[in-house]
């Protein structure tokens, strides 16, 4: 059992198995900051030493000198840096800069926001699957692409799009959505463009392809009704068509086809 007595900001501590493990930590501008947890007690007196350089007046350290070797881990890096440069502490690896912010996802891998999204990132943890982005909310899996109006489905370069060409930026001014509404996808048909529509019931039907993409969000809501109506118990999201009277949104509903699956879903 190593002598933490010496040992600046080393703190020994006992699990419930009885095994014994190191905690690191420091105070900073009256904030007391956990460093992490570690089963050597130089190891976690080296993490509280590299902190306390990171942090300190004057220091010349930046992101760019962190090394995969560091005995401090890279978010905490990062959460230090920021704390140390800009005066807020965040729990999240982020690092503001003047009219928008970095959100690191690895030394590598990093992500671009407006600071309108600040508050949200600094207590919602990013994490990647595949080529999606992931954040815990209210005990689910939350694509961050619907915050800016993009669909589980959208296709880049159909739906939406990055002005500058850079995937990991997330600021508005880089993001062109070109399709808002739920269950419709643009499809080339000979040439043209037109919208497809499909509707998740027990696996996903398909409604119907338009023309306009007004007509195939007035399409989906159809089929929603028709569904709801033949007592299908299930709350559909409504599209919500901007720039169209009641009355023209009314003959279009009217006049619009749907799949006969979607009408006589339950004589089937």
């Amino acid at each position: 059992m190593a002598d933490t007595a010496h040992m600046g900001g080393v703190y020994q501590a006992t699990k419930k198995n009885g095994e014994v493990y190191y905690r690191s930590s420091l105070t900073y501008r009256r904030r007391h900051i956990s460093l992490g947890s570690y089963s050597d007690a130089l190891l976690a007196h080296l993490a509280y030493r590299t902190a306390s350089r990171l942090i300190a007046e004057e220091s010349p350290l930046t992101l760019d000198d962190y090394r995969p070797t560091s005995v401090l881990g890279f978010e905490k890096w990062v959460v230090l840096l920021n704390f140390r440069d800009n005066g807020i502490y965040l729990g999240t690896p982020i690092y503001i800069r003047p009219r928008f912010f970095y959100y690191y996802m690895s030394p590598n891998h990093v992500l671009k926001f407006d600071t309108d999204d600040l508050f949200y990132y600094a207590s919602h943890k990013i994490m990647r699957r595949g080529g999606h982005y992931f954040v815990a909310d209210y005990g689910m899996q939350v694509n961050i692409a619907s915050r800016y109006g993009i669909k589980n489905y959208a296709v880049q370069g159909v739906d939406y799009d990055f002005l500058n060409g850079d995937q990991t930026d997330f600021r508005r001014e880089n993001l062109i959505i070109r399709n808002t509404y739920h269950g419709v996808r643009t499809v080339t048909d000979k040439g043209s463009c037109r919208y497809s529509v499909r509707i998740h019931v027990n696996g996903y039907y398909k409604v119907g392809i338009y023309d306009t993409v007004t007509e195939a969000a007035i399409a989906y809501n159809k089929a929603a009704d028709i569904l709801e109506k033949n007592g299908l118990r299930k709350n559909f999201l409504r599209n919500y068509v901007e720039g169209i009277s009641p009355t023209a949104y009314a003959e279009i509903y009217s006049a619009l086809s749907v799949s006969s699956k979607i009408v006589h879903y339950f004589s089937e």
